[in-house]
Formats: structure tokens, C-alpha cells, sequence
């Protein structure tokens, strides 16, 4: 067989193929099977030998499916097949702004329950939330995720430094690094160390106000006295 005659097959055969497709696109989409209607639906638009227009039964069965995915927490199917259908003509223009405000807020919701996941202090169910966001095409929101995690970082090695402070009875500059935390979980974690730095700084400023009137040697508090007198106030 010619190299031409097999051409002139195959293309026949796609042929006949793309004039059945249209039927089963429609039948699929009356028996609600979702998963053929898109198949079929896909396989008409690779084929496209025709020209003929996308069937409204995709744009259907895609929206469908998007709605199906959301319920069981797919987001990520769930938003794949809403900007598909936004950013492609299968959909007709007063029903693709209609899916273009339930990406919109769809994308919205999944922001609002990250960054509540996020300053209960779950990062990594905070990020894996804004994942189906993350890999959208076109996405003008991807730099969420990196802002979250580089403010978890900075919180985490504040704290961290605040500890070696305390150690080391630097109240001032552990004071400075308390005030520098700024998400919620983090500050609830350094709480109790706020309280020893704070009453600290409080016993060493009423040794200073006594010396400044003449009430006490002028020598400074000896680190042991300070401790027992932090720990007694707390």
C-alpha cells in the first residue's frame, strides 16, 4: 500500500470518526455521563477536520464536571475545567462571564480558608490550599504562597533568636525581636516568653529608679538575683 493510500485512509477513517462524534457527544451528555461526554468532546476538537463549531453539550458537561469536582474538594479539576471553559469558545459570552465570576469566586474562597488555615499556624495545609491556584495558567496570585511561607520563616527564626536572648538575659533586644512578630500562632508560641522578658525589663528598671535615688549600691543585679526574682514574679 502507497504511502498515499494510507494518508487517504487514515483521513477517512478520522472522517467518518468526527461525524459520529457529534451523536455520542449528545448521547453521553443525555445518559449524564460526564466523563464520555468530555472524551468525546476532546476528541472532536483534536480531530477539527471539519471546522464545524464546538457542540453546547461540552461546555455542559465541562461546567458539570467542574461543579462535581468542587463538591469532593477536587479543586484543582474543579478550576481546570472552569478556565478552560473561560478562556475557549465552547461557551457562549453571557455564560462564559457567568463561569468567569465562579472562577473568580471560587479562586476567592480557596485564598480565604488558606489564609485562615495559615494563621492557625498549618502552613503546609495553608499552601497546599492555594496549590490549584498556584498552577493555574496566568495566574496573578501565585506570589501567595511565597509571601506566606517566607512570613512563616521569618516568624520562626525570630523566635528562635528570641529564645538565645532570654538565654543569654538580653532582654532589650529580646524585647525588639518579640515586638517583630507579626503572625498570630507565633505570638500566641512566644507569650509566655513575652511575659519573662517583660517582667525582667520591669525588675531591672526598678532597680535603676531605686539607685537613682540614691536607695541601693549602684552596682548592677547579680544574674542569679535577677533570675530568682523573674521567676518569683512569674
Amino acid at each position: 500500500m502507497s504511502a498515499l493510500t494510507v494518508v487517504a485512509t487514515t483521513f477517512g477513517f478520522a472522517y467518518l470518526w468526527e461525524q459520529q462524534l457529534p451523536s455520542l457527544v449528545r448521547l453521553a451528555w443525555q445518559q449524564g455521563d460526564l466523563n464520555a461526554c468530555l472524551r468525546y468532546s476532546h476528541q472532536l476538537n483534536a480531530l477539527h477536520l471539519l471546522g464545524q463549531k464546538s457542540l453546547p453539550e461540552e461546555a455542559l458537561c465541562r461546567r458539570h464536571q467542574a461543579e462535581l469536582a468542587w463538591e469532593q474538594n477536587d479543586y484543582q479539576i474543579a478550576l481546570g475545567h472552569l478556565e478552560q471553559l473561560v478562556n475557549s469558545s465552547i461557551s457562549e459570552n453571557p455564560q462564559r462571564a457567568e463561569d468567569r465570576l465562579l472562577l473568580l469566586n471560587w479562586r476567592d474562597q480557596l485564598r480565604n480558608q488558606a489564609l485562615a488555615l495559615f494563621k492557625a499556624g498549618e502552613l503546609e495545609r495553608s499552601l497546599a490550599m492555594l496549590a490549584p491556584i498556584d498552577q493555574s495558567e496566568n495566574n496573578p496570585d501565585i506570589s501567595l504562597s511565597e509571601s506566606l511561607r517566607g512570613t512563616w520563616n521569618r516568624n520562626r527564626i525570630d523566635h528562635e533568636r528570641l529564645q538565645e536572648l532570654i538565654n543569654q538575659q538580653r532582654w532589650w533586644e529580646a524585647l525588639a525581636t518579640l515586638n517583630r512578630l507579626d503572625h498570630p500562632w507565633w505570638q500566641s508560641q512566644a507569650a509566655p516568653l513575652r511575659q519573662e522578658v517583660e517582667t525582667a525589663i520591669e525588675l531591672i528598671q526598678d532597680k535603676q529608679e531605686l539607685q537613682s535615688h540614691g536607695e541601693s549600691p549602684s552596682h548592677s543585679m547579680p544574674v542569679n538575683a535577677l533570675n530568682a526574682a523573674v521567676s518569683q514574679r512569674l
